[in-house]
């Protein structure tokens, strides 16, 4: 788990506000981002039914993907509750051993899998 949830969703937040027509909710207490008619492209869990986990969801192309990415890292990745027989993957949010980079790049792709194409052909992100 992070040491500084707070910090981390802060960072979080601010990945996925930056992308054209972004929103924020709350999805069953916790933070979901989306866009237009409630496309939900990441979620943000803290210690979700206390599993131990700060992480954040993203979509993925699939199962295939997903199990592809849990296996090249399963300390970073992991299928989360609920979400992951749709092919959503979690990625760990540790405070300053996060790894922002990756994180950032799977908020872009989930983004871009949801977003529609008068926003892709905008130019996206």
């Amino acid at each position: 788990m992070s040491p500084d949830f707070e910090s981390d969703l802060a960072r979080v937040r601010a990945i996925c506000m930056a992308y054209p027509d972004a929103a924020e909710k709350l999805s069953h207490g916790a933070p979901a981002f989306f866009i237009e008619k409630g496309r939900v492209y990441a979620y943000v869990w803290h210690n979700h039914h206390d599993d131990g986990h700060d992480a954040v969801m993203v979509k993925t192309t699939g199962r295939e993907e997903q199990a592809m990415l849990v296996e090249m890292d399963p300390d970073f990745y992991h299928v989360p509750p609920y979400l992951g027989p749709a092919g959503w993957v979690a990625m760990e949010l540790s405070g300053d051993a996060t790894d922002w980079d990756r994180i950032e790049e799977r908020i872009s792709i989930s983004w871009e899998m949801v977003a529609p194409r008068r926003l892709l052909e905008a130019g996206g992100r």
